[in-house]
């Protein structure tokens, strides 16, 4: 039976179409099926039956809001597998300058679901750990100085819930944990409502404010972002 579920659970992902319909949906947001179809570059009747596919294997959910339907990844373990999966079609070699400078952006910092991926997202937790925002001697805890640091950028620490605050998340382009779990997702939502980040095509995120970092412990020189050069 597992083997059964196993193999139509690879096939949901088996079809391009359906595949980059998924990665679309690692940026953490809600699509529309209008938009999810744009981005496979496909018909929307098409992107709907695909979107079905999806839904039945557990990979979407959808969502309602007032008159609109849309999409998005049911659950981060989902959004994980999805990013293990792309880790291993990026083990190709990079064609032209175009593709070399998505890559190298990707690989600064992304989105994974709705937390940050990269190096800009392990810089986070080592600045976070160095300067006793979190303590690693008992779990990962948050500290009291995490907490005022946090409070002061405007951050709301996300209080009670099934998820955990914090948890290590292995970085597939640095071969190091991040941060994930409720708190990254919390800092990633807030940093682009308040202009530290902001969204770029393909899941890169780009920094535009350094003075909030700096004051979660990342070093000034790890927050440039990469250009064509």
């Amino acid at each position: 039976m597992e083997t059964v579920e196993l193999a139509e659970v690879a096939s949901a992902l088996a079809d391009p179409s359906r595949a980059a319909m998924c990665l679309a949906l690692l940026d953490g947001r809600a699509w529309t099926v209008g938009e999810l179809a744009r981005s496979a570059g496909i018909r929307p009747s098409t992107a709907s039956e695909h979107v079905a596919r999806l839904r039945d294997a557990g990979f979407v959910s959808g969502v309602r809001q007032g008159r609109h339907s849309y999409v998005r990844i049911s659950d981060p373990r989902v959004a994980e597998l999805i990013e293990r999966l792309a880790e291993h079609a990026e083990h190709r070699p990079v064609h032209g300058l175009r593709e070399s400078v998505r890559a190298r952006r990707l690989k600064f910092a992304r989105t994974c679901y709705d937390h940050l991926a990269g190096v800009l997202a392990v810089a986070l937790r080592d600045g976070m750990v160095s300067t006793g925002l979190v303590d690693l001697r008992d779990g990962l805890t948050l500290t009291a100085r995490g907490r005022d640091v946090l409070s002061g950028l405007g951050v709301a620490v996300p209080d009670g819930g099934r998820r955990p605050l914090l948890r290590e998340c292995l970085d597939w382009t640095e071969r190091r944990e991040h941060f994930g779990g409720a708190l990254p997702a919390a800092i990633l939502a807030h940093g682009v409502a308040a202009g530290w980040l902001s969204r770029e095509p393909h899941r890169a995120v780009r920094v535009h404010a350094v003075e909030p970092f700096a004051r979660l412990g990342v070093e000034r020189g790890e927050l440039a972002w990469p250009g064509a050069a």
